[in-house]
């Protein structure tokens, strides 16, 4: 191993992983109980498939519901697929897993948010000098945590 454990790209395979088997689940299933899900993605993902009308009008992330009110889940190993109501026009997505920013079921308390690296710290697996003031901001961020549902709450 010359380049040291990737813990970053294994964690999110991991976790996207575990997307991939809750959709499959819901896609067979339906949503069991009170589940539901609110999934932020990049629009701007090379393979994200959305209306331009809808890329146009979330130019940077957009976030989708599955609750109540949508069709034809497909699942693949690099993605979903869904048809979901816009008013009363129903437009087609696909969303690869790659694309996805955070995956939250607030019925249970789950999420899930993935964090990016610059181009430049992938190249470049050494890590950041020791700082006894802590991680700074020029840092590497994280690349996957739980996320905290208390900030999804209402008062």
């Amino acid at each position: 191993m010359s380049g040291g454990i990737d813990y970053g790209n294994l964690m999110h395979r991991a976790m996207r992983g575990l997307i991939h088997d809750v959709l499959t689940g819901v896609q067979q299933h339906g949503l069991p109980g009170e589940h539901h899900f609110f999934i932020t993605f990049d629009t701007q993902h090379p393979d994200v498939e959305i209306a331009d009308w809808l890329s146009d009008r979330y130019p940077g992330e957009m976030t989708v519901v599955l609750q109540h009110r949508f069709d034809d889940l497909e699942v693949n190993s690099e993605g979903f697929a869904v048809t979901l109501s816009f008013g009363e026009a129903p437009e087609r997505l696909y969303i690869p897993y790659d694309a996805i920013k955070t995956f939250v079921d607030p019925s249970v308390e789950f999420g899930l948010r993935f964090e990016t690296h610059d181009d430049e710290d992938e190249d470049d697996p050494t890590p950041p000098e020791d700082d006894p003031d802590g991680p700074g901001e020029s840092e590497t961020p994280r690349d996957a945590e739980v996320v905290r549902l208390d900030s999804f709450r209402k008062s």
